[in-house]
């Protein structure tokens, strides 16, 4: 007899705090908490401490790159001819 070799596959909610964001999917992940969705259900949730609600690169908040410093300051260092071909 062949042992099932899938690992349990159920709803799990997981609930950015930080963002005040939660979703419900499937997962394997476990959890001893659990929360009551909106469909009345109670679900496991995984607490989690970044998501797309609050990563810099999904909300446009990302920290820009000061380009033009940075190649001002390489001019300065290196001068604007130093590579030569």
């Amino acid at each position: 007899m062949q042992q099932d070799k899938h690992p349990d596959y159920h709803p799990v909610v997981f609930r950015d705090r930080a963002a005040g964001y939660a979703f419900l999917t499937r997962s394997t992940a476990t959890s001893d908490q659990t929360i009551e969705w909106d469909d009345g259900e109670t679900y496991p949730v995984v607490d989690v401490e970044i998501s797309s609600e609050s990563h810099p690169f999904y909300t446009g908040k990302a920290r820009t790159v000061d380009t033009e410093g940075r190649i001002a300051r390489f001019e300065r260092r290196y001068g604007e001819g130093s590579a030569q071909g």
